[in-house]
């Protein structure tokens, strides 16, 4: 994304189906919130360029990530798992560790829905701080900012309280947002989304 420092993005490795769009939704919001840029492969539609490439590019371009693992249930229709979270967070490990100076300053959170789940499934990650959200958005908000305060030291990162409140009422005013866009709630792309999150936020911290 033009015009976004390395040192103000963060890349959000999450699922991008239906069910887990508020949990999306909320770690969108709140690192807005805490000043910072999101990133994620859906802010481009490429078809010309390789779905892995353009992970490895948006990776290399973000000094921060967020990788929710919580997305192990079997596929309905192959009654396989989906791999691609753990696959990505293992990029953005590999990216510190092989990187360049700039990339090695990364640094990551990991998410899932109960703490210590995800050693019964990727064990190899062991000895992490690894965050619950507990299928909950207030948990997820409350995880990112507690993470981006103590890794950044910034004073200006709000409360978790004080987001999830924020959140709470960009989701009611979501829809005449939308409305007023010319948009349906079923309409909304992720672009959609981050312009709307972050222009309220501006309008309201203004």
């Amino acid at each position: 994304m033009a015009g976004t420092s390395y040192a103000g993005s963060v890349f959000v490795n999450c699922p991008f189906d239906d069910a887990y769009e508020p949990i999306r939704n909320a770690l969108v919001f709140s690192i807005f919130d805490c000043g910072f840029q999101p990133r994620s492969a859906l802010e481009e539609n490429d078809n010309g360029e390789v779905r892995i490439e353009k992970i490895h590019r948006i990776i290399a371009d973000c000094k921060f990530g967020i990788h929710d693992i919580s997305r192990t249930e079997l596929d309905g229709h192959n009654n396989l798992p989906r791999f691609n979270m753990p696959l990505e967070l293992g990029l953005f490990i590999g990216a510190r560790r092989f990187g360049d100076k700039k990339q090695k300053l990364k640094n990551y959170l990991v998410l899932d829905r109960e703490q210590y789940r995800y050693q019964q499934f990727v064990s190899d990650i062991s000895g992490q701080d690894i965050r619950s959200h507990n299928d909950n958005p207030r948990d997820a908000i409350r995880a990112v900012r507690e993470w981006l305060n103590a890794t950044t030291g910034r004073r200006t990162i709000p409360g978790g309280a004080q987001i999830a409140g924020k959140y709470d009422q960009f989701m009611l005013d979501l829809p005449n947002i939308c409305k007023n866009a010319g948009l349906a709630d079923d309409e909304i792309t992720y672009n959609d989304y981050c312009n709307f999150a972050s222009y309220w936020l501006m309008g309201r911290d203004a």
